[in-house]
C-alpha cells in the first residue's frame, strides 16, 4: 500500500511540475509506472490529470499576478511579446487552452490568467485535455 501511495506521491509530483514552467517529463513516470504496474491504470490516470491539471492552475495564477511587475527589469517577455500573446488570447479565447496540453501550452495557462479567464471554465477546459493526453498515453502503452 505504501509503496502504491510513493508511487502515486511521484506521479503527482512529476505532472505537476511537467503543468508549469519548469522542464519535466511526466509521460516517462507515467509509463515507468505502468510498467512496472504500481498502481491500477485508473489511480495512475486520475493522479497524472489531477496533477497536470492543477500545475496549470499554478500558472493561471501567476499569471493573474505576473502582470504587476509587467514593467521591472526581470519580466520574463517584452511588452511586444506579451501583447502579441494577449491578442491572440483575445481572437482565440477560451479555445486557445485546448492546446494547453502540448509542450508549448504552458505559457498559454499564463496567458489565460493574464486575461483574467474564469477559473471554473479553466479548469473544465484544461483538465479535460489533459485527461485526454494522458488517457491516449496509457492506450499507447497498453499496445505495446
Amino acid at each position: 500500500m505504501t509503496d502504491t501511495l510513493s508511487a502515486l506521491a511521484i506521479l503527482f509530483a512529476a505532472a505537476f511540475g511537467a503543468a508549469t514552467l519548469l522542464p519535466f517529463q511526466s509521460e516517462i513516470v507515467l509509463g515507468a509506472l505502468y510498467f512496472r504496474q504500481d498502481a491500477p491504470v485508473w489511480a495512475l490516470l486520475c493522479v497524472a490529470s489531477v496533477g497536470n491539471t492543477l500545475g496549470s492552475v499554478l500558472n493561471w495564477v501567476i499569471g493573474r499576478w505576473i502582470e504587476h511587475f509587467r514593467h521591472s527589469r526581470w519580466f520574463p517577455v517584452s511588452d511586444t511579446q506579451l501583447e502579441r500573446a494577449q491578442e491572440w488570447y483575445i481572437r482565440w479565447g477560451l479555445w486557445s487552452l485546448l492546446i494547453s496540453w502540448a509542450p508549448f501550452g504552458d505559457a498559454v495557462t499564463v496567458v489565460a490568467g493574464i486575461m483574467r479567464c474564469p477559473l471554473w471554465a479553466f479548469v473544465v477546459i484544461v483538465g479535460a485535455v489533459k485527461t485526454l493526453r494522458y488517457a491516449i498515453v496509457l492506450w499507447g502503452l497498453a499496445a505495446v
